[in-house]
């Protein structure tokens, strides 16, 4: 009986010991785990303090972009007065793979469906320049004045700059940043 006593007083003892221990693990487990979201939440928001400002670096650069490609801007930027033809055609298209191209690594902190979009917006003027350029009845001896006011009539026709959807999207994406 000494032992069948000895053995319930030591039930006695490691029973609550147990439980006692595990109680502890549980709480030491639940405590570990909220201080590692803890954690997980400073470092977003340190991370957001760096990334944020170079986000809104490179919308601001893709309206940017985007303002300086449409039709109306580029050809108040690029005189046509004194050039052939061919040459502004060729000036607009250089003007514009030059744009796109200088801000290409912005498609790192937009989403993909407005880059996208701005690629197309790209396509969309230069298919605007060559539609208004091969229209022209004579264009090896036409002036870029007249290829100017082509793709003006162009856009006046198609009644939508070729931008603007590409330009609401990526303001759109900005402003969801706040």
């Amino acid at each position: 009986m000494d032992s069948t006593t000895y053995l319930f007083d030591l039930l006695k003892i490691i029973l609550p010991a147990l439980i006692v221990a595990g109680a502890i693990y549980l709480l030491f487990k639940q405590f570990l785990e909220k201080e590692q979201q803890r954690r997980l939440i400073e470092l977003r928001l340190e991370s957001n303090k760096t990334t944020l400002p170079l986000r809104l670096q490179a919308y601001e650069r893709v309206v940017m972009l985007l303002e300086r490609i449409s039709p109306n801007n580029i050809l108040v930027r690029l005189s046509s007065a004194g050039q052939s033809a061919p040459d502004f055609h060729r000036l607009l298209q250089q003007e514009i793979r030059a744009e796109y191209e200088h801000n290409l690594s912005q498609q790192l902190y937009i989403s993909g469906d407005a880059w996208t979009l701005v690629k197309e917006a790209k396509e969309n003027v230069l298919t605007m320049v060559n539609r208004a350029f091969h229209g022209i009845q004579n264009p090896s001896q036409a002036r870029g004045t007249e290829l100017a006011k082509r793709i003006l009539e162009g856009l006046m026709m198609d009644g939508a700059e070729p931008t603007a959807q590409a330009l609401a999207v990526v303001k759109n994406e900005a402003a969801g940043l706040f």
